[in-house]
């Protein structure tokens, strides 16, 4: 059973019944989230498309890679070359799945399907949400690494996108 506390879009906070492996039964409060697509933008030079996004829930901008909510019936692939295209402008022909990153798991279902799109092209501008401000930012390996080390960059998506590109030999 799960009760509904708050929507907002596709996302919803619930209240839902939950047994355990042990069988006992507990309330546990959950964001119920329909997924969402992570980019790796690499162009033909090994530079890197980052966003620079204002994030109201922060209350700062914050440098990330592109990403973007899943829409009803799309496949996390469509996704990605959508908000591609939306956030920065860019499109390219090539993905390679990188797997699925579970960012909150204690108490949030979202699952982020991780993509690296290669030679990636300017093809137009931006067409951000409304509720998005976006700035575009090319990078090189070595400088967003050291935005990280640095912890000038703590998005998490981010950094897992990027440690399973180069674990996976991909940059």
């Amino acid at each position: 059973m799960s009760k509904i506390i708050h929507q907002w879009k596709r996302i919803s906070l619930n209240e839902d019944q939950v047994t355990l492996p042990t069988g006992q039964t507990i309330t546990h409060t959950t964001i119920h989230h329909p997924g969402a697509a992570v980019i790796l933008p690499i162009l033909e030079d090994g530079r890197l498309v980052l966003v620079r996004q204002f994030r109201p829930s922060l209350n700062k901008w914050i440098l990330e890679l592109p990403a973007g909510t899943i829409e009803e019936n799309e496949l996390p692939l469509a996704c990605a070359k959508r908000e591609l295209k939306e956030e920065t402008g860019y499109e390219c022909e090539k993905f390679i799945d990188l797997g699925q990153l579970t960012p909150l798991a204690g108490f949030c279902d979202e699952i982020q399907h991780l993509f690296i799109a290669t030679d990636v092209k300017q093809v137009c501008g931006l067409n951000c949400d409304d509720d998005e401000i976006i700035e575009i930012q090319l990078l090189t390996v070595d400088e967003l690494e050291n935005l990280i080390k640095t912890n000038q960059i703590s998005d998490t998506k981010t950094i897992a996108c990027l440690s399973k590109a180069k674990l996976c030999g991909y940059i």
